[in-house]
């Protein structure tokens, strides 16, 4: 039977009162911005609308109009389209525009060239993915991104037919050509935290809330790198509110945090009773059971993925990125899981199945 969100809290609380800790009270920001958000309903968007309202700034959603649409009922929101639907947008002037999930080169061509002169700097939210290879180590922004050429992709071939990290990347350059260095472009890996229905990050605190024996990927010093969407998009509107463009990473923690260190202190934000039982990379990939998406977050640190999760964010950090306990986002993750239906509880979107992971468990004590 799925837990409910009041279960959850009754018996989180004390695991809670060992590890939260309190964050600095909110401030209004120096200069309000008028803030125009390309979506601004699902997951990233709600955040930064939130905490760019508390912040004093006045905010305008451009959408479709079909999700989530009770939202922000106080909010100007104007209809149109990504895809050619732009009308709505002319007459109007912003200080900042966020582009919060495009894909589509095109898209973004679209929306830049509508907006070139209507706003002063365009944030795009791009990718990792937009990297042509994890390599280096450390990672950083100087590193190759995907090119037409360093794919040795035709450059006719139709934008929903290229892969994602190469789309990322043209989105990139589409902004940065209508709007040069008025562009601020961020780099997020995995974006973890309330609201996400991806799973990616959950699978972990879901399973590990459920207790037992877990399956543990490698041998527990693959490193981690990933970002909480609150962190993210906090961050975003400060550098918006100072004027800073250009280009930066959006991963944490600063060190990365290797697998061991990520389950254990989801463990210590639960009061669950679980064993993790660490199991050989080679043996995982013999079995079938694939990095990122049977084993969330975890990517083996070898061969084009050394760097993965080894990013220096020296930048960054200097910018003003910070990063809120693990604890704080595997508790709030786990709430915002048990406040959805009992439905959509059973059904996870990422991770291993329990049927698997008792048979990969099996093999693994049988070898």
């Amino acid at each position: 039977m799925p837990t409910t969100r009041r279960d959850f809290l009754r018996t989180s609380t004390l695991a809670a009162a060992a590890t939260l800790l309190p964050r600095p009270a909110m401030s209004a920001a120096s200069h309000p911005l008028r803030i125009l958000i390309l979506g601004g309903t699902s997951f990233i968007g709600p955040h930064q609308v939130r905490y760019a309202m508390d912040r004093g700034h006045e905010i305008t959603l451009f959408n479709r109009g079909r999700t989530n649409t009770h939202l922000f009922p106080e909010l100007e929101k104007l209809v149109g389209d990504r895809n050619g639907d732009l009308e709505s947008l002319k007459g109007h002037k912003w200080d900042v525009v966020i582009d919060n999930s495009a894909s589509n080169p095109d898209w973004v061509r679209l929306s830049a060239e509508a907006l070139r002169d209507s706003v002063d700097c365009y944030i795009y939210v791009s990718s990792r993915s937009a990297y042509a290879h994890f390599r280096q180590i450390p990672m950083n922004i100087g590193a190759p991104a995907h090119s037409f050429e360093s794919t040795g992709i035709d450059p006719s071939t139709p934008p929903r037919e290229l892969p994602y990290g190469l789309r990322k990347s043209l989105c990139e350059q589409e902004a940065q050509k209508v709007f040069g260095d008025r562009a601020l472009v961020f780099r997020p890996g995995l974006i973890i935290g309330p609201g996400d229905n991806t799973d990616r990050f959950s699978y972990w605190p879901i399973r590990i809330h459920r207790g037992g024996e877990v399956l543990a990927p490698g041998d527990g010093t693959d490193p981690v790198q990933i970002i909480d969407v609150r962190d993210l998009t906090e961050w975003m509107v400060r550098l918006a509110e100072n004027g800073t463009t250009g280009t930066f990473n959006g991963v944490g923690p600063a060190t990365p945090r290797p697998m061991t260190e990520l389950l254990y202190g989801i463990r210590a934000a639960t009061t669950a009773e679980t064993t993790f039982t660490w199991v050989d990379t080679d043996f995982l990939l013999e079995q079938g059971v694939r990095p990122y998406s049977h084993m969330p977050v975890w990517m083996p640190a070898r061969g084009d993925n050394e760097g993965f999760a080894r990013f220096d964010l020296t930048p960054e950090v200097e910018s003003g990125l910070t990063f809120r306990p693990l604890a704080d986002t595997a508790r709030d993750t786990l709430e915002f899981h048990f406040s959805r239906t009992p439905e959509r509880q059973a059904e996870l979107r990422a991770g291993i199945s329990p049927e698997r992971e008792r048979e990969v468990l099996a093999a693994w004590h049988a070898r």
